[in-house]
């Protein structure tokens, strides 16, 4: 497993746990913008709580699954984007309008794309969940 990614892997452990039906799934490292990712997946009710477990080597995170997302990752390249052009993203990214989020970096720190139009802020595209 290669760690260029550590978000992607992330998502991707989540996602593959979520298929099998899994109620834990263990991530490693628990870098800061994975928490962060992961507390906004967490607020918008796709996942359970989840907590640091330390250890000698980076830490990782144990998540507790809800078995609500249907899919998860990162997006790359990570484009900019005006408060504007969410929409365009949304239709590349979620099924439906309104349905699933898109999490974006902003100067105000990262949020769900909801959040940025209503504070009519733009930023990079970072992930999506649905």
């Amino acid at each position: 497993m290669a760690l260029n990614d550590t978000l992607g892997n992330a998502l991707s452990a989540i996602l593959n746990a979520e298929k099998k039906g899994k109620a834990i799934c263990k991530v490693k490292p628990a870098a800061s913008m994975i928490k962060e990712v992961l507390r906004i997946i967490h607020e918008n009710n796709y996942l359970g709580s989840f907590s640091i477990v330390p250890d000698n080597r980076g830490n990782s995170i144990e998540i507790n699954l809800l078995g609500k997302i249907n899919k998860c990752g990162v997006i790359k390249p990570r484009f900019s984007v005006r408060h504007t052009e969410f929409e365009k993203f949304e239709k590349r990214f979620l099924p439906a309008k309104g349905f699933g989020i898109i999490i974006i970096s902003t100067s105000k720190g990262l949020m769900t794309h909801f959040t940025a139009e209503e504070m009519k802020i733009g930023g990079k595209l970072i992930a999506y969940c649905y």
